[in-house]
């Protein structure tokens, strides 16, 4: 009686969880998003929320990502990173499917059955070594081969530079994960952790990069946008010009600096 109880509520919240992905998912596709540059309506709420950002990076995750890049040298830092990307896996195959991708599907559950078990846990990678790399994705490019649209620019709590679309597919991706569905306490946060753990990895590995863009830089907002939007757009397919029809603008351009 008990373990009903306990799945029961998980279970409701993993549905009301998928009803807001579905209709914020169709708000994001009816929003009046033009590809020829940034579109920001909520611009002092997100700067906002950036600065906000810098202070949890500037007290605690860079000094955490110092301390970790200190006491696990770069191999080790290496496989567990490259346990977080096994981790994530299966989020990849259903991504897949439902962009109709059955090939990559296929070879991406591959490469989680060896590396789950040759590669002891997805710790070593010997898929990548006969020829099955990692072709990682997300909701927000399912909803992308999907028709919907960018929508707005999101900058979110912790994880940062986002839009509309990104943020729904994010959503259900985190509803989504195998992980999250299947296991209970605690093993349901071994992908969190893992997260976490990559990401301080990769905060420590790019710390200049990093630092240079969100405490040198004359406009971090300004910067750290650009480069995740150019990013996305070249990651989902998107040509340049596809995104950058209006002839006065200019990707490259801080439109700050004149400040």
């Amino acid at each position: 009686m008990s373990s009903r109880k306990t799945k029961a509520p998980a279970k409701l919240g993993r549905s009301l969880l998928l009803c807001a992905v579905l209709a914020l998912s169709a708000c994001a596709s009816n929003d009046q998003v033009s590809r020829t540059g940034i579109y920001d309506p909520k611009e002092d709420a997100n700067r906002k929320m950036h600065e906000f950002n810098k202070d949890v990076d500037r007290y605690l995750f860079s000094p955490a990502s110092n301390g970790y890049g200190f006491l696990f040298p770069q191999p080790v830092r290496n496989s567990f990173s490259r346990f977080a990307d096994h981790l994530s896996l299966p989020n990849d195959v259903i991504n897949h499917t439902l962009q109709g991708d059955l090939e990559e599907a296929v070879g991406t559950t591959w490469r989680f059955l060896i590396n789950s078990t040759v590669g002891i846990a997805g710790f070593f990678d010997p898929a990548s070594a006969i020829d099955i790399p990692r072709d990682d994705t997300d909701f927000g490019e399912t909803l992308h081969v999907w028709g919907v649209q960018e929508g707005a620019y999101v900058e979110l709590p912790f994880f940062g530079p986002s839009t509309s679309r990104d943020t729904v597919g994010l959503m259900a991706d985190i509803a989504l994960n195998p992980f999250v569905v299947i296991f209970r306490d605690p093993t349901q946060y071994i992908g969190v952790a893992a997260y976490v753990v990559d990401a301080m990895g990769n905060r420590y590995d790019f710390d200049d990069t990093i630092d240079s863009i969100l405490y040198e830089s004359a406009d971090s907002y300004a910067q750290a946008r650009i480069l995740y939007l150019q990013n996305r757009r070249f990651d989902l397919g998107i040509s340049g010009e596809d995104i950058y029809t209006d002839p006065e603008f200019n990707p490259y351009e801080d439109p700050y600096e004149d400040f």
